[in-house]
């Protein structure tokens, strides 16, 4: 089992976000995780809240080992293009440390607050479905033409290519059957959503079933989900155990009510035992 750690990425000043990462990748975590928002998610009234991509880059300086990503990036936020610019400067900046998830976005309230359009349901995994396919076949570094839904280029080329070959693993978050899971197949290195441990091994049931008639090998993408780390020691871990008997082989930690004391014991309590 591998563990990575959404830093809550909210509410915190700057040097706070960068304290929080740093511990994460001292404690030993795979992965530190932001989100991509504009606006505060919870609580009440305004606060800070940083970029997403543009916090991954400056992280990347401040940091060597752990893997950066937000969960996830927003289609709707930034053109294919421009994020696949974007990705490949994390991922030189970083030394081949991002981790790219994309997904359909789906908090409308801050899309209209800053006059971000937001199409339909089935327009935004069309442009899910474009931004896959235009990020991938950009970081080949070759001239790319592609007729989107959406979006669409016309020999269109980027250089360089990513550190990471062929480009940064792509994960897909969402666990809906009829485009989400059917993206996932075709693109993810891994795949991350919510859900009980009966819910998550039926989904990925499923997905293993898509994945095969793809053409791609089910083992190939790996299956995320998340761990609050608030309850007793013995619960976290047979929510964690369950999990991985339900076929999930990493785990994106909550950042805890009770802070970062709490972090460093599950990182030396109780994350060696499941690892």
């Amino acid at each position: 089992m591998r563990f990575g750690m959404d830093v809550a990425q909210q509410r915190m000043p700057w040097d706070e976000l960068v304290a929080r990462v740093r511990l994460v990748e001292e404690l030993g975590f795979e992965g530190a995780w932001g989100f991509d928002h504009f606006q505060p998610m919870y609580g009440e009234g305004p606060g800070e809240c940083f970029e997403g991509m543009t916090t991954l880059a400056a992280l990347a300086g401040l940091t060597t080992r752990v893997r950066l990503g937000l969960l996830v990036t927003g289609v709707t936020y930034r053109h294919p293009s421009v994020l696949a610019a974007q990705a490949v400067t994390v991922d030189h900046a970083s030394h081949g440390r991002l981790d790219l998830s994309l997904g359909a976005a789906w908090f409308s309230p801050e899309h209209d607050a800053l006059g971000i359009r937001f199409p339909s349901t089935g327009s935004r995994f069309d442009l899910l479905e474009d931004a896959l396919e235009i990020v991938t076949r950009l970081m080949t570094g070759e001239r790319v033409s592609y007729d989107g839904k959406v979006v669409s280029l016309q020999d269109a080329q980027m250089r360089p290519v990513p550190v990471q070959t062929p480009h940064p693993p792509i994960w897909i978050g969402g666990s809906g059957r009829r485009r989400t899971l059917p993206l996932a197949a075709r693109f993810a290195d891994a795949w991350h959503t919510y859900g009980s441990p009966e819910q998550l091994a039926a989904l990925s049931r499923h997905l293993d079933e898509l994945a095969r008639g793809a053409g791609r090998d089910p083992k190939a993408i790996v299956r995320s989900s998340s761990l609050s780390l608030s309850e007793p020691w013995d619960e976290v871990r047979r929510s964690a155990e369950a999990m991985r008997d339900a076929g999930v082989d990493y785990l994106i930690c909550g950042w805890p009510g009770e802070g970062a004391d709490r972090v460093a014991e599950f990182a030396r309590d109780v994350m060696p035992e499941l690892g």
